[in-house]
């Protein structure tokens, strides 16, 4: 029998956008990219449930520490409804509860749609992992627990039609963080007056990362480790909204060092920091005028 050999795992610094294959969880998909790349340390930027498909931005290294930001980014998914059947969780791993005929036109679909876009109200459902007195929703669910549930506000910034026939729906939808597209497939199906539950859900955008960047985890696996690397993208990847200063010798050693630098005229909010073309850290304006350091990176390498 050969001896198991240990793993050796290394700093490796970037962003690797990952299309999330189906039926695999957010954490699992993470597992197996950051075994591929020996990262050390590795995390992703929101959850996406095993029934969809998408663009997962992973975060290696020292990105990790910008992962938080995209939790609050918009997001863009294109969505498959079954129009006429109601499921217990809003999509198809759930139980069916109702069925109703379906009878509607394009016409009337546009219509309904145009109720969700801009600021709505969302109750989020039971299944999810939103927790209630320590437990999270969902464990409840499974014991055929309901307990109510506050609205939300959400913001629908576009929604629109892109195929439909017979009883299925698909849509484009781009929304703000804490959207839950099961409960708006329910939530159009109700208002279209025959119930709908999601069959398909696949991410394309979130913040100004693609989907059309992504590469599988079949992919990766499929290359060497130059290649790999290759794939990666620089840690300021998640930080390209945000606007960026240089500072030279003697203010990139303070800041490097925790200590404010003067704040350059007209700026304001988080601002990228770099010093000889590397990311040195993220800035914010503070006490005096001055930009404090908020989060620092040291790159490999």
């Amino acid at each position: 029998m050969q001896p198991k050999v240990k793993k050796t795992w290394k700093q490796v610094d970037g962003v690797l956008l990952l299309d999330k294959p189906l039926g695999m969880t957010s954490n699992d998909a993470l597992q197996k990219a950051r075994r591929l790349f020996s990262a050390a340390k590795g995390g992703h930027t929101g959850t996406l449930d095993p029934l969809a498909t998408g663009l997962l931005p992973l975060c290696f290294g020292e990105a990790t520490k910008f992962s938080a930001d995209l939790l609050d980014a918009d997001k863009t998914y294109e969505a498959v409804l079954k129009l006429g059947v109601m499921t217990d969780s809003g999509d198809a791993e759930g139980i069916v509860t109702t069925t109703a005929e379906v009878n509607v036109d394009a016409a009337r679909i546009a219509d309904v749609l145009l109720q969700f876009a801009g600021a709505i109200q969302q109750v989020p459902p039971m299944h999810s992992a939103l927790k209630r007195d320590g437990r999270p929703l969902y464990e409840l669910a499974r014991q055929g627990i309901e307990v109510e549930r506050e609205a939300r506000a959400v913001t629908i910034h576009a929604i629109e039609c892109l195929a439909f026939s017979g009883d299925a729906l698909t849509l484009r939808v781009s929304c703000s963080k804490g959207t839950y597209i099961r409960v708006l497939a329910a939530d159009i199906g109700n208002a279209l007056g025959c119930g709908a539950h999601l069959t398909a859900l696949r991410r394309t955008v979130v913040g100004n990362l693609t989907l059309d960047k992504a590469v599988t985890l079949a992919e990766l696996d499929a290359v060497d480790e130059e290649d790999r690397a290759g794939r990666l993208l620089p840690v300021d990847a998640l930080l390209q909204s945000l606007p960026m200063v240089a500072l030279g010798g003697g203010e990139a050693n303070r800041f490097k060092h925790g200590n404010p630098v003067a704040l350059p005229a007209g700026m304001a909010g988080k601002i990228r920091v770099y010093a000889e073309d590397r990311l040195i850290g993220v800035g914010e304006p503070g006490h005096g005028g001055l930009l404090w350091p908020k989060r620092l990176v040291q790159l490999a390498g």
